[in-house]
């Protein structure tokens, strides 16, 4: 399982003109599932972004997380986190999870997520074309593979 973290002041989800979700400070977590995740990965990224230690506290070092700071989540998936770029340049998505097992994962993902905060998660909509806006706070960008622990 992969994610690129991305430390928001804002951001949003926005399918076919229709605003899906919305958060303010905090965390936009892209999500991509592969064919081989499961359960452990979830919970290592879900305890690992929670508490990764990405925005200021009062000296203006980056000291806090996203719990400390009452912040909230957004997580959008993408398949395309998964693409394998080694050959030609037409990246290959074959090590992406298939629908029936990535949408399961991606949900459980958001649920564990939101355990954790103790806020509801935002969300995309699997496999919908999405519009992601949002304003990097920073920037700070982090990138994860749950199969690089």
């Amino acid at each position: 399982m992969k994610a690129v973290i991305q430390r928001v002041a804002n951001a949003s989800v926005t399918i076919k003109g229709n605003l899906k979700s919305s958060i303010g400070q905090g965390l936009l977590v892209l999500l991509g599932v592969g064919e081989d995740d499961g359960q452990e990965d979830i919970a290592w990224l879900v305890r690992k972004i929670s508490a990764m230690r990405i925005f200021d506290d009062t000296d203006g070092v980056m000291n806090l997380s996203v719990m400390d700071i009452g912040g909230e989540v957004l997580v959008v998936s993408q398949f395309t986190l998964m693409a394998d770029c080694r050959r030609g340049n037409r990246p290959s998505y074959i090590k992406a999870a298939r629908h029936e097992i990535s949408i399961p994962l991606y949900e459980e993902f958001c649920r564990c997520m939101s355990d954790a905060i103790g806020k509801p998660v935002g969300t995309g909509e699997f496999g919908a074309y999405m519009k992601v806006d949002l304003l990097n706070d920073g920037p700070v960008t982090i990138i994860l593979d749950s199969k690089n622990r």
